[in-house]
């Protein structure tokens, strides 16, 4: 009996100590409870998204259990949300913008599209350039600039893989060239900043004339061609090296991913609320839930293997273990960006001279 309750009382002990333990490894709430309040309140969210859908989806879906908030969602790709919101005008459908690159949320800063707030969250950044500096957004995640290639078929062609942003111009290329629609996604949006910034304006449009004769397609999606790549329908893909990761570990091992040698640019994921969200408190809610490791750590698990911006997440071992560098990157001039990027999109159909060109997607 003795030896009974001996062994009861340290089983008493041991569940004690897990219980201290698991309440002191318990996350820290993301906001203040006056927030939450005034945010359940309201009843309601909606939410663009423009990152991958399987992450946005997980995303609502924690943060609608969490809150007990009924939250919808809709997949757009930025450019799709700048040009809907810019049409609506201060009278918003959606209350929040999650994920997607941020040269169209400068461009809606610019127009007076999005909200300004001091998230207490912002001070998990690992860096205040990963913010707008009137706090109109904020970073969750960046991403690289570079190519996608299938090494079989360039095998089979006996063609050797592009290593700069200048090799893409090579006339063996013709028609092997796949790169993002700028009138709908913002992974284009960045690929023409990131020329004029590199090259300058004038020598930028003259790149994009001779690269727009080796384009087989403009996709609508910045994933598009990265998606392509794997199943033989493009051989060299433009667009952001993590879609590409994502592709090779659903058993695309024909993919190469390579960083331009020259140089190239990072994309920041962003999030921000929209100007005259009809769900205030709530859109503030998702902004400190978007900043915290809750949110950003299920990026991984949902197939986006971005690097975080948070110092106090967990970083995806996938983007480490293929070797990306982002450190051969420019210093990409954000405010350039804000002011003149819908400008440069017309430039560069100018250039092209094809601005209604079937070749460029938009469903």
């Amino acid at each position: 009996m003795k030896r009974v309750l001996s062994a009861i009382a340290g089983l008493a002990v041991v569940l004690a100590f897990a219980s201290c333990s698991k309440k002191e490894a318990a996350p820290q709430e993301t906001a203040s409870s006056e927030l939450i309040e005034a945010a359940k309140a309201e009843g309601a969210l909606t939410v663009y998204g423009s990152c991958e859908e399987e992450y946005l989806s997980a995303a609502v879906k924690t943060f609608e259990a969490k809150y007990g908030i009924p939250t919808k969602y809709q997949r757009l790709s930025t450019s799709e949300v700048f040009t809907k919101i810019k049409e609506e005008n201060g009278n918003p459908s959606a209350d929040v913008w999650f994920g997607g690159t941020t040269d169209p949320y400068n461009e809606a800063v610019a127009k007076g599209l999005l909200e300004s707030y001091d998230a207490e969250n912002a001070k998990n950044l690992i860096s205040p350039d990963y913010k707008d500096t009137t706090n109109c957004w904020f970073g969750i995640y960046k991403g690289i600039l570079g190519f996608m290639v299938d090494q079989e078929e360039l095998a089979a062609r006996k063609l050797e893989a592009p290593k700069t942003w200048d090799d893409l111009l090579k006339p063996e290329y013709k028609g092997l060239i796949m790169l993002s629609n700028p009138n709908t996604a913002g992974t284009a949006k960045l690929v023409i900043n990131t020329m004029i910034q590199m090259k300058g304006h004038d020598a930028a449009m003259e790149y994009f004339k001779k690269l727009d004769k080796n384009i087989a397609q403009y996709t609508k999606s910045g994933s598009g061609p990265s998606k392509m790549v794997g199943p033989h329908e493009c051989v060299i893909g433009v667009g952001f090296l993590h879609d590409g990761i994502y592709q090779i570990l659903q058993g695309y091992n024909n993919i190469g991913l390579i960083v331009p040698a020259d140089g190239t640019s990072f994309e920041v994921g962003a999030t921000a609320i929209f100007k005259g969200a009809k769900h205030p408190n709530a859109a503030k809610l998702w902004i400190e839930y978007a900043l915290s490791p809750e949110c950003v750590n299920q990026a991984k698990e949902s197939g986006s293997y971005q690097f975080l911006v948070l110092n106090n997440a967990e970083q995806p071992k996938e983007a480490a273990q293929f070797g990306l560098d982002m450190n051969n990157t420019i210093k990409y001039d954000f405010e350039d960006a804000k002011k003149n990027s819908a400008k440069y999109v017309e430039d560069f159909f100018k250039a092209l001279e094809s601005a209604a060109d079937d070749r460029f997607k938009t469903k």
